[in-house]
Parts: structure tokens; C-alpha cells; sequence
């Protein structure tokens, strides 16, 4: 006797193993059609896998979370197929699904094109009516090693042999075609359905090593019926609209260049924009009771020794050696190490001078200029550099203080977050990592802290097992933007482990020595990355008080010059980015320009606009334009172009 317990807590008990097509089939005849798969105890089987033991089983169909990751991972085998069928000879790799698709890596002499993509993505959907069946089967190694040599499978074969011994060599078989594979996989070649395309061609190196064989890389997507597939490429498309590197060219905000290597060249409109949300931020800190501090950039490597990064982090560290005091006259070079992160340095400015229980909490701040050798390979815009501006703070304080601290923090970053335009944040909870510092108990004390003030602060949020930082588990804000992307920004970490490493301490009530507790907490986290994903929320169409140039004053004819001097001094009076443009060129022109730089208001004046004290006004994305008296227009602007903590305020400009 075999019982099954489904997901709704029944049980249905069988006389003999069963497979998952079986028990699909005993539950009902849509359900067998709509089964994809099973997950048995947590893992997934294929639905031909035998169920002989009393076991928790769920049937995979296409709206269960696991469902993708099998659509794509069964398009790749497709694919695999199709370019075998059409390119003999074709030796294939890996294929795995990965975010949002799945990809396959093939070895081939000819490079595959454009037009190859069609060609393979056509024979796809003929194989997907095919319905070829797909089954497992348990190979002997020495056989399946035999059989992908004979074929000229050289990079299976070889992966074969680097394989346990005791592992079981697993081969699927759909129609004619096989590969090796773990599985699990669909029923048949049908069950794929047709929301799926190739997207891009790109290199790989067999194994990931580019002292191998180099291969060719065949990216595409597959979701789970075409209105998904739909949704995706349309996203894609926004992405590619949205993309801050070209807006930043087409903005003029910012360049980045090879002797600069993840370093940005900010220029004027965009270094506009980089201090808008630096003062931003600056306001919002000290009406939140921060202090605001500077540390060194070159710090000895003693200290990051002292603090732990130095074992941690020190492949990512810029190094100097420089010649100094006795060690250079011993002959020794003292090793300097360019910060990463701003931490350690925040400890030496809370150990300066005596600290009572009554100083604390301590809130820390500094906007401080980080390096990190970051690959190069990994670097991308704004998204990944190796030097940035943390918006990073530390708060020191007692341990019963954390859930009060981490209270008011999430609720600051939270408005901040919405005064940005994000309204969809998503919290995961990271514990403990496999390498770490500090003790077990240290830990044990830690989560425990870090989850009451969650829970005392309302916060929903997710599991993210073993990524909190090397020294406490921490809290990660991840913002979702208008077309769905997710960004990883904004953490909180609780840390009983740094203040011992570097004896950090204040006076208690009892007159002893304790340790503080430290809070590391970014909310932006890098402005270089924030101000990417600003870019790319909004298109570059900024909300006024964000945009770099907030209004432009532009003359019809030249004979409104001197008008045009009047207006555009009144709003630079008042406050408002402003720029004037009097070129002897077509109103039309102007027009067209300025809203490819994406800038918000556009005054437009002429003869009749200086006979009555207008302005015609135009707003980005707008079709019709305003005549407006310029001593309406003012203040209207001035309120508009406010930062939302200053409009919370009564509108007064900082």
C-alpha cells in the first residue's frame, strides 16, 4: 500500500506503485492533461517516476512556481535537437534555463548567424508537433562514454568521466535524439507549447575557462503561453528605450571610458542630477538625527586585517605600497588599501573620546567614496563600477535599541523609496552564511534581534537562506520598478561582531564597559547604481524636481530676446534649473531637441507672449501648450519643482 498525500492534506492510497501520470489520471482527466511533472517530498521527478513509498506529492502543472524553469530547460533540449537536425556534426554542451529563458552552448567550426536563429527557432516549433515522447533512461558509464566518443561527442564524453563514480548516468531520450541530463523533463515534445523564441548569439568557453575550447552560445526564452512570451518582449523593448546608458549620451549626463575603466565621467546636467539626490538625502538624514562624518580613502591594511575584510574581500581591494617613517628605513613598504566600505572607519570616530550609554543611539552617516576591483567583465554603466558613493551610515547603539532603531530606519526608507517614485518594495531576510565571522550564539543572538524588530516593524518578507553578511544576518529591500525589473538597493544588518574585532565600546548605566551594537544601513546603497536605475524608471523623464534642467526658455524670433533674458532670470530667481535657448533656429526645432533631452517644461515666447507678459508653456509628452501670465507660471513651477520633503513642508525650496 503506497499513500500520496496531496497539497490540500488528502490522501490517496494506491495498492501497488504508482507513476505521476497515474495519479494525475486518478484525480481527474483535466489534471492529467494539464501535468507537467511531480514534486515528491520537494523534488521534482519527471511524471513517469515511480512512486513506492509513502510520500508528499504535488503534480506540476503550468501555473505551479517550478513550471518555468522546466518549460525553459525542455526548450533548451529542443533546441538542442533542432540545431543537430539542422547543422550535422554540431557537437552540444550544456544547456540549463537561467532567468527569464535558458540558453545551450554548442561547438561548431562555422559561426551560427542571425538567419540561423530562424532556421533553428522553425525546426523548434516543427519538433513541438511532432510530440516526440521524452523518457529516461540509466545508462552504464562506460557505455554512454563509448557511445558520445563514437559520435564525435568529445565534451560529453569527457564530463562523463569527471563525473562520481557512484553517480547515476542519466540520459534522455526525445524521439531519435538523446543527451545527457539529470532531468527532470516534460512528457513529451508537445507539452512545450510555442511561447518560446531565440533571442542572441554570444561566446562561451567549454567549462567556463578561456583557457578552453571556445563555444558558441545560443540565448533564448520560453514562458508559458503566448500572452507571457508577449509581455516579456515587450518589456525588453521598454528595457532598450529605458537604457541609461544611452540616455545618458543622449542627456548628456555622464561618459564612461576605457583609461577609466568603472569609473564615471559626470558631466554637468548629469553631476545636476547626482546633487539633487545628494542633498536629497542629506536633509532627509539630519532631520533623522544623523551625523555626518568623513573618513580616509587610504586606510593601512592593519586595520582591514583588525576588522576582518582584509581575509574577506582583500582580492577586491585596490592596493598602494608606499615607503614610510622606520619601515622605510628598514627597508619594509607599508600597504595601504583604497576603502570599500566605510564601516571600520566609522568605528575609529566612535572610539574616539569616552561614550556613555546616553550618547547612544549614535547615528553615523557619510557619503562615502568606495572602491572595489570589480572585474572587468562585470562592469556595466552605472550598474557595476569599481568606484561609487555609498549612501552608507552606521548606528551604533544598545541591544535593546535595535528594534526601536530598525523601526524608524525602515520607515525612512520606506518614504524616501516613495519620494523616488518606488512604491513596490520587496524585503528578504538574509541569515547567516557558511563563512563567517563571530560565534554561533554570536549569530543565534543576532537573527533574533534582527527578525523581532522585522516583525515589531511590520514588514513583510521573504527567506533568503545563508547571504547575510560575513558579520550578521541583514535585511535586503529590493524596489520593483514600472516595468517589473527588480533592484537590490537599500540593507540593514545587525552586527555584534565588528565592535569586538575593533574594541569598540561605551560606558553602561552600571558604570561598565559594553559593547555597542552596530547597525550597517544603506538605503540608496551606490548613487551611481540608484541614479541608473532612476534613469531607467523614468526613461529620463525625471519628476521636475529631479531633472537636471527643470524649464527651458526658447524664442520664437530673435526679437524676443531681451523678453526671453526677463523670463529666464525670473525662474533662475525663483529657484528653477533653467536654461535659455535664443539660437536663430526654428521653433519647431528647438522644440524637437529639448524633448529628446528629455526636459520638463518648455516656455516658448515670441512678440505677442512680450506684448502681454506671457509664456506659451509645453510639458514633455504633452501635445497642447498653455498661454500663461509669467507671474502665474512662477509659482506654480516653484512649487512643482520643490524636492517632496520641501513640498511636505509648505513648499519652501531648501
Amino acid at each position: 500500500m503506497v499513500a500520496i498525500t496531496l497539497p490540500d492534506g488528502s490522501v490517496r492510497k494506491f495498492e501497488a506503485p504508482v507513476d505521476g501520470t497515474a495519479l494525475a489520471a486518478s484525480i481527474g482527466p483535466g489534471l492529467a492533461k494539464a501535468a507537467l511533472a511531480i514534486v515528491v517530498d520537494g523534488e521534482q521527478k519527471d511524471l513517469a517516476h515511480i512512486i513506492d513509498a509513502d510520500a508528499r506529492v504535488e503534480i506540476v502543472t503550468g501555473d505551479h512556481e517550478a513550471a518555468l524553469e522546466l518549460l525553459r530547460h525542455d526548450a533548451a533540449h529542443v533546441m538542442a535537437e533542432a540545431v543537430q537536425e539542422l547543422y550535422p556534426g554540431t557537437q552540444v554542451t550544456f544547456g540549463p534555463a537561467i532567468e527569464d529563458g535558458f540558453y545551450y552552448d554548442f561547438y561548431r567550426e562555422e559561426p551560427f548567424t542571425p538567419e540561423d536563429l530562424e532556421r533553428i527557432e522553425k525546426r523548434m516549433h516543427e519538433i513541438v508537433a511532432r510530440n516526440e515522447a521524452i523518457t529516461r533512461e540509466i545508462w552504464d558509464r562506460d557505455e554512454a562514454i563509448r557511445y558520445f566518443a563514437d559520435k564525435g561527442e568529445r565534451f560529453k564524453a569527457e564530463h562523463i568521466e569527471t563525473l562520481p563514480k557512484d553517480e547515476d548516468i542519466s540520459i534522455y531520450r526525445q524521439g531519435a535524439w538523446l543527451d545527457l541530463c539529470t532531468g527532470p523533463h516534460l512528457p513529451a515534445t508537445g507539452k512545450l507549447g510555442k511561447a518560446f523564441k531565440l533571442m542572441k548569439l554570444s561566446g562561451a568557453y567549454w567549462r567556463g575557462d578561456a583557457r578552453n575550447t571556445q563555444l558558441q552560445r545560443i540565448y533564448g526564452t520560453a514562458w508559458r503561453n503566448e500572452k507571457e512570451l508577449k509581455a516579456y518582449l515587450h518589456r525588453l523593448e521598454e528595457a532598450e528605450k529605458r537604457d541609461h546608458r544611452r540616455l545618458g549620451r543622449e542627456m548628456d549626463l555622464f561618459h564612461i571610458q576605457e583609461e577609466a575603466a568603472g569609473s564615471i565621467f559626470w558631466h554637468r546636467k548629469g553631476w545636476t542630477l547626482y546633487r539633487a539626490c545628494q542633498d536629497y538625502m542629506r536633509r532627509r538624514l539630519e532631520a533623522a538625527g544623523y551625523i555626518e562624518v568623513k573618513t580616509p580613502q587610504l586606510i593601512d591594511r592593519v586595520l582591514w586585517e583588525k576588522s576582518g575584510h582584509w581575509e574577506k574581500f582583500r582580492e577586491d581591494m585596490f592596493v598602494v605600497e608606499v615607503d614610510e617613517g622606520e619601515a622605510a628605513a628598514a627597508g619594509n613598504r607599508k600597504m595601504l588599501a583604497l576603502k570599500p566600505m566605510n564601516c571600520p572607519g566609522h568605528v575609529q570616530i566612535f572610539r574616539h573620546g569616552i561614550k556613555s550609554y546616553r550618547d547612544l543611539p549614535i547615528r553615523m552617516a557619510e557619503f562615502g567614496a568606495c572602491h572595489r576591483n570589480e572585474p572587468s567583465g562585470a562592469l556595466h554603466g552605472l550598474m557595476r563600477v569599481r568606484a561609487f558613493l555609498q549612501d552608507d551610515a552606521h548606528i551604533f547603539c544598545t541591544e535593546d535599541q535595535i528594534t526601536s532603531e530598525t523601526e524608524a530606519f525602515c520607515e525612512l526608507l520606506l518614504s524616501i523609496y516613495r519620494d523616488f517614485g518606488f512604491e513596490d518594495v520587496a524585503v528578504k531576510f538574509s541569515d547567516r552564511p557558511e563563512v563567517r565571522a563571530g560565534e554561533d550564539a554570536v549569530w543565534d543572538r543576532a537573527e533574533a534581534a534582527l527578525l523581532e524588530a522585522t516583525q515589531a516593524a511590520g514588514l513583510e518578507y521573504t527567506l533568503n537562506p545563508g547571504e547575510g553578511a560575513f558579520y550578521g544576518p541583514k535585511l535586503e529591500f529590493v524596489l520593483r520598478d514600472t516595468i517589473g525589473r527588480e533592484w537590490q538597493c537599500g540593507t540593514l544588518q545587525v552586527d555584534f561582531v565588528l565592535p569586538e574585532r575593533l574594541d569598540a565600546a561605551y560606558v553602561g548605566e552600571d558604570g561598565v564597559k559594553h559593547r555597542p551594537v552596530m547597525l550597517h544601513r544603506a538605503i540608496l546603497g551606490s548613487f551611481e547604481r540608484f541614479i541608473g536605475v532612476l534613469i531607467e524608471q523614468y526613461a529620463g523623464r525625471f519628476p521636475l524636481w529631479l531633472a537636471p534642467v527643470q524649464a527651458v526658455v526658447a524664442t520664437i524670433t530673435n526679437d524676443a530676446d531681451d523678453y526671453a533674458a526677463r523670463v529666464f532670470a525670473a525662474l533662475q530667481d525663483a529657484g528653477i534649473r533653467a536654461e535659455l535657448d535664443t539660437r536663430p533656429e526654428k521653433i519647431n526645432y528647438k522644440v524637437r531637441e529639448h524633448s529628446v533631452a528629455k526636459v520638463p517644461v518648455l516656455l516658448v515666447v515670441g512678440a505677442r507672449e512680450e506684448a502681454d507678459g506671457t509664456v506659451a508653456l509645453r510639458r514633455l509628452g504633452g501635445k497642447n501648450q498653455e498661454i500663461l501670465a509669467l507671474e502665474d507660471v512662477l509659482p506654480t513651477l516653484t512649487e512643482e519643482s520643490a524636492p517632496p520633503d520641501a513640498r511636505r513642508q509648505g513648499g519652501a525650496r531648501p
